[in-house]
């Protein structure tokens, strides 16, 4: 099954990059990669966060953005609390983070994570309908890989972004 942005409702639909400053690497990843047009969310953390089980008040700006029918992330923590951020930036540096699967039996996927050895990083509610959860993949992938419940109200937050990007791309 497909979303209407044309991602699978159970696959990768999403790469994300931990970047310095946000509005450099917007202006970037339009230029060079013909990204966007850019939702920003500032000091952004989702509802309920945890990082490690435990409550956090670490916050990040985040840009998300179409290129084709793959969504880009981009995210810029906004203070220097620890988080699932500033795990890989001490790890590595700045640059690729992780990979967004989306999936339709969340609680699940989950498990499975869980049961393959990869407890759960960071956790948050998005919206009422859709949850996240961060594992630490880096052992097998470039990056760690990001859940997220592929919900109605996803769907069309997701499809407005992509709409965008075809509308930009179609006057260009």
């Amino acid at each position: 099954m497909l979303f209407d942005f044309g991602q699978p409702t159970d696959g990768v639909i999403q790469l994300a990059f931990v970047v310095p400053d946000l509005e450099q690497a917007m202006a970037e990843y339009s230029a060079r990669l013909s990204i966007g047009p850019w939702t920003v969310f500032r000091d952004f953390a989702g509802h309920d966060p945890r990082y490690h089980g435990e409550p956090t008040e670490a916050v990040a700006h985040v840009a998300l953005g179409f290129g084709g029918h793959l969504q880009y992330e981009l995210i810029q923590p906004a203070d220097d609390l620890p988080s699932v951020h500033r795990d890989v930036i001490a790890d590595r540096g700045y640059g690729f983070h992780h990979f967004g699967v989306a999936t339709t039996t969340f609680d699940a996927s989950v498990a499975e994570y869980v049961a393959r050895g990869y407890p759960v990083v960071f956790s948050a509610s998005v919206d009422p309908q859709s949850r996240v959860a961060y594992f630490d993949t880096r052992d097998v992938l470039p990056g760690m890989t990001e859940l997220i419940e592929a919900s109605e109200s996803t769907e069309r937050a997701f499809t407005r972004m992509f709409a965008a990007s075809a509308s930009r791309q179609l006057s260009v």
